[in-house]
């Protein structure tokens, strides 16, 4: 007998410690979970006896307790003193409830707890604790999901990879599973399990009535959050970050500029021995960056977003429109030998730098700019010819 004391009183002290640890794991406040509990052992108690402790009328006002010290759980329900007991669920007798309280104040119409002696009272608690922390903690979670990870869009958080699908990537940030969708994964990136990386909140959306946080390794504004993390001067200001252009996995084009002369924006950037864009291009998986001096002078900023070509020359052409949206127009001249360096592969390093400067690019050879500037000059004199011999 005294074994069978001994197992229940530890049973319900590893019920207690369960929901206090459940609790600190899931960041959840351990009353909250243990309130839940209560409320499920009220529920299974009606759903199994049917609030009428098998006999009688319907139980009207049945309560659950559970002692945060012992564990030991209390079912009771609340009655009421009346004069003339008709239903003995919920009405007792004024001599009975004195008698059961000891309390020689009590009148008519005063209500007292009442215990509730349930068989197999154990089980019908653990099945309904289980199903109550099972509800709360969802609930909580989802809840914290959102608070927490609804203000933390558009910043950088780490995480550890899962496990991957056909279509999607599934991360551990912090106590909570993250999605990486196929349109934010980075093609030929791999994505091994337990491998910890840097991702950038998207957003939190609604996925199957659960939110759900999004995550992306493709948008721009990861590089920008990681020069951020990376770069003390512009984590204070006094660098900022004008523009990204990205390809990818394959190349990034940064403008920056300094809010201080003193400190070269490019410079900061790169860091002593190229430690600092290093770590940014190991982050993400060994993606070329090209770190370029932002400048109001657009002739200037286009020749710089060009690198690592090196332009002769830049014609702008801006063309008003009504809305506002002027078409920008740039043809840039550069050395023979360096023509299809400043087109790059497949047209990217010129379609970078168009995205990072908002203009249209057409890039020239000198060798073709001295031939077009040789015709016109031929064209010209030819029209002074002819009004001569007229």
């Amino acid at each position: 007998m005294a074994k069978k004391i001994q197992e229940e009183e530890q049973s319900r002290d590893n019920v207690v410690d369960a929901i206090k640890m459940l609790a600190k794991e899931r960041g959840i406040d351990e009353e909250v979970l243990i309130k839940a509990v209560e409320e499920g052992i009220v529920t299974a108690f009606k759903r199994e006896f049917g609030g009428s402790n098998k006999k009688d009328g319907e139980i009207k006002e049945v309560f659950a307790e559970i002692d945060r010290e012992t564990g030991e759980i209390f079912v009771y329900k609340l009655v009421t003193i009346e004069e003339e007991v008709l239903d003995p669920n919920n009405e007792i007798s004024l001599e009975d409830a004195v008698a059961m309280t000891g309390d020689e104040d009590l009148e008519l119409g005063d209500q007292i707890e009442v215990g509730i002696e349930v068989d197999k009272l154990g089980r019908l608690a653990a099945t309904a604790a289980k199903n109550a922390i099972s509800q709360k903690v969802k609930g909580a979670e989802s809840q914290r999901i959102m608070s927490e990870f609804g203000g933390k869009i558009g910043e950088i958080t780490s995480g550890t990879i899962l496990r991957k699908d056909a279509r999607n990537v599934y991360v551990d940030i912090d106590r909570a599973e993250a999605v990486l969708t196929k349109n934010e994964q980075v093609r030929g990136e791999e994505y091994p399990t337990n491998k910890t990386m840097k991702f950038l909140v998207l957003n939190v959306d609604e996925v199957n009535g659960h939110p759900t946080v999004v995550l992306s390794r493709s948008n721009n504004a990861l590089v920008k959050k990681l020069f951020e993390l990376e770069v003390p001067e512009i984590k204070s200001g006094l660098v900022q970050v004008m523009g990204v252009s990205r390809d990818p996995g394959q190349r990034s084009k940064v403008a920056v500029r300094s809010r201080d002369e003193n400190i070269d924006a490019k410079g900061s950037c790169v860091g002593p021995r190229g430690q600092r864009v290093q770590e940014i291009m190991n982050e993400l998986g060994g993606e070329k960056i090209d770190i370029v001096d932002w400048n109001e002078d657009p002739a200037f900023f286009l020749s710089e977003a060009l690198q690592p070509a090196k332009a002769t020359r830049v014609d702008i052409e801006i063309i008003p429109r009504e809305d506002g949206k002027d078409e920008k127009h740039a043809t840039i001249v550069v050395p023979d030998q360096q023509f299809s360096l400043a087109i790059g592969r497949g047209g990217q390093n010129v379609k970078l730098a168009a995205r990072l400067t908002g203009f249209k690019i057409d890039i020239k050879k000198e060798s073709d700019d001295a031939s077009e500037a040789a015709q016109k000059m031929i064209d010209k004199f030819e029209v002074v010819d002819e009004g001569e011999e007229s």
